[in-house]
This record gives structure tokens, C-alpha cells and sequence, in this order.
């Protein structure tokens, strides 16, 4: 069990996973700075209901990634710009609203690896349809990415599915909160057959016979 100063975002963390953060609200300028002084992390969770700003009663999802504090650039007024990376996933056991920004009670844990063969072959199946993804992604944005780069330990080819895949912030907590290897990698082998296919579509061109017809009136 430990206590970890939580920040409510609308967006989902992972480890390995950079984020850029402008801090500015009173409350989180207190957080940031004794976290920093501290040399220690906060916890970052995706917001269930409220807001980002101004919203003391924020409630998010009961599972989070804590943050650790990387480069800090200091702005006028207290305000600051951080850059921050995911490292630890934690589940949430009960919330701390006594402070200004909320404090959890939480415990970390990581993926277990239960099933060394089903994490075996659906790593090694993952792999080839994440080149495929990011070539497709490459294509449309003329960027270029090194295919040697992308780790074939189980572990880490689950982490870079998990930060690299472009889907709404339901389906990334999802994916966030799964605490079995196997079911993550099964899950993301899923996900990105279908994905790779939709934005294969997406991002061809109609043949020249294409034609769409009338428009509906509705």
C-alpha cells in the first residue's frame, strides 16, 4: 500500500510513455514542486467525470500510471512546463480528497506473465503487425522508422503496442488496466488485425470506377 499524489487528465498514461504537461492551477504547481523536491513521481489517471481544470470533484478510472519527472522549464508566476515518463501501473483502493488535488491509496502492479507459450507465439505475431501499422502511418505522414528498433522481448513489444496505437482513451485504459501478459498481448494482436485493416482502407485512395452514388436526403 502506498500514497501517491494524483493528477486527472484527459488522456491515458503508460510506462515508457512520454508526457508533456503546462502546469498552471495553483494546486498542481504545489503537487509538481514538492514532487520534485522530493525526487519523487505522481500518479496519472484518466478522468471517469468532471473536468481538467477548476473541478474539485473530479472522479477517474481506478487505475493509473505513475509519472516520473524528467526535464523542467520554469515560467513566470510559478507556472512550469515538464516533461514527464510513465513507469509504473497502480490500482487505485480509495481517494484522499482532503488535500487540494486528490491523493490515492494505491497499489502497483505490472502484468503477470501466466502463460509462457500463449505469450510466446502472440508476441512474435504482434511484432510483424506493428511494422505493418507504423509503415502504414509512415506512408501518410512521410515519416521514417527503423524496423531494428522495434523490441521482440514479450514485455516490451506489449508496451509499445499499448503507447503507439492511435484509439479512443476507453480502449487505451482498457488496455492500461489488463494484469495478465498473455491477455494483453492476445488483446493487442486483436485490436491491431482489425486497426491495420481499417486504416488501410482509410488511407487508400477510391479507383478511378469509384463512384458514390446519390446522397441520401436523411
Amino acid at each position: 500500500m502506498s500514497f501517491l499524489p494524483l493528477f486527472p487528465l484527459n488522456t491515458v498514461l503508460f510506462p515508457g510513455m512520454q508526457l508533456k504537461l503546462h502546469i498552471f492551477e495553483p494546486r498542481y504547481k504545489t503537487l509538481i514542486n514538492q514532487q520534485i523536491e522530493e525526487n519523487k513521481p505522481f500518479g496519472v489517471v484518466l478522468i471517469r467525470h468532471g473536468a481538467e481544470i477548476g473541478n474539485q470533484d473530479t472522479v477517474p478510472f481506478d487505475v493509473g500510471c505513475t509519472a516520473d519527472i524528467g526535464k523542467v522549464q520554469r515560467l513566470p508566476l510559478g507556472r512550469m512546463n515538464i516533461v514527464t515518463t510513465g513507469h509504473r501501473r497502480f490500482r487505485i483502493n480509495a481517494i484522499d480528497r482532503s488535500q487540494p488535488y486528490l491523493v490515492g491509496d494505491v497499489d502497483f502492479f505490472m502484468p503477470e506473465e501466466d502463460r509462457p507459450g500463449v505469450i510466446k507465439v502472440y508476441s512474435k505475431v504482434l511484432r510483424p503487425l506493428l511494422l505493418r501499422y507504423l509503415d502504414i502511418l509512415s506512408s501518410a505522414s512521410d515519416a521514417h522508422f527503423d524496423p531494428e528498433q522495434l523490441p521482440r522481448q514479450p514485455r516490451a513489444i506489449a508496451q509499445i503496442g499499448s503507447i503507439i496505437l492511435q484509439a479512443d482513451n476507453l480502449q487505451k485504459q482498457e488496455l492500461l488496466s489488463i494484469d495478465s501478459l498473455s491477455n494483453l498481448l492476445t488483446t493487442l494482436v486483436d485490436i491491431y488485425r482489425l486497426e491495420t485493416m481499417l486504416l488501410k482502407v482509410r488511407l487508400s485512395p477510391p479507383g478511378e470506377d469509384f463512384n458514390i452514388g446519390h446522397f441520401s436526403r436523411n
